[in-house]
């Protein structure tokens, strides 16, 4: 019976966390599923222990922060700052070059975090808080293929004019160019940049979304030199990238560096 509720209280937890505006009791009934005076027991159980609140106004139940802080917790004193970072070590490993992860700030992208996976030769190196231009970057690609490309041009023209004599030799000369490889982004389900941020370099990128799957709220990149990086390289990449873009996702609201934007730091 113990193991019963345990089970039906964790089920209850993993529905609400992928909700943000909450849910009703029918809802988080039918998705354990238990009767509904079972669940309101339970649900009482679990904001009389801290862990869900009732919005009476909305007649739904969300999730508080304490699960959240909790973890942060745990992380903390098995000596990870934050649980987005294994992850990016662990891609970095795997493909031996700089993994980065950026984040959604207004209207631009900043990056927070990386990991070096390069040991030996050329090393990509970039520090935390560059603000990548976005249209010449893989990063900027993964980010603007989730808008309508009117829209992905605004954001483009924000950033002030675009200087491709300033980039690699492959960087768009227009905003006409920049379409097409917007539509291979989506197709694909990342982006891929060769000579075009820099000469000589390559990324690789896909986007990061909360954990309910609806919004983007970050991006991860690979990026290294050309001779190193190739397109087939990319290619074998991608499938690593994606499931690790899909990792953090899952993980998103206990990572410091997605949950709050670098100007709200």
């Amino acid at each position: 019976m113990a193991a019963s509720q345990i089970t039906r209280a964790l089920s209850v937890i993993e529905q609400l966390a992928l909700e943000a505006q909450g849910l009703g009791l029918q809802a988080i009934a039918d998705g354990v599923p238990m009767p509904k005076s079972s669940c309101q027991r339970l649900l009482n159980d679990l904001i009389q222990q801290g862990y869900v609140a009732w919005d009476a106004h909305r007649d739904r139940y969300q999730l508080t922060t304490r699960l959240a802080a909790l973890s942060q917790r745990h992380l903390s004193v098995n000596g990870v700052d934050d649980p987005a970072q294994p992850h990016l070590d662990q891609l970095a490993e795997i493909c031996g070059d700089l993994v980065r992860l950026a984040v959604v700030d207004g209207d631009r992208l900043v990056f927070a975090a990386n990991a070096q996976g390069a040991r030996s030769g050329l090393r990509y190196q970039a520090p935390a808080g560059e603000v990548p231009p976005l249209f010449c970057t893989a990063t900027g690609f993964a980010w603007l293929a989730g808008f309508s490309d009117d829209d992905a041009l605004k954001l483009i023209a924000a950033q002030g004019p675009m200087d491709p004599e300033n980039r690699g030799p492959r960087a768009p000369q227009s905003f006409a160019e920049i379409l097409p490889l917007l539509q291979l982004t989506r197709e694909r389900g990342y982006s891929q940049v060769i000579d075009m941020s820099a000469p000589g370099m390559s990324a690789i990128a896909a986007p990061v979304t909360d954990a309910a799957g609806a919004k983007v709220i970050g991006v991860l990149a690979i990026g290294g030199p050309t001779a190193r990086l190739t397109e087939t390289l990319m290619n074998e990449l991608a499938p690593f990238l994606q499931q690790t873009a899909r990792d953090i996702s899952a993980i998103s609201v206990l990572s410091d560096y997605l949950r709050r934007p670098p100007s709200a730091r």
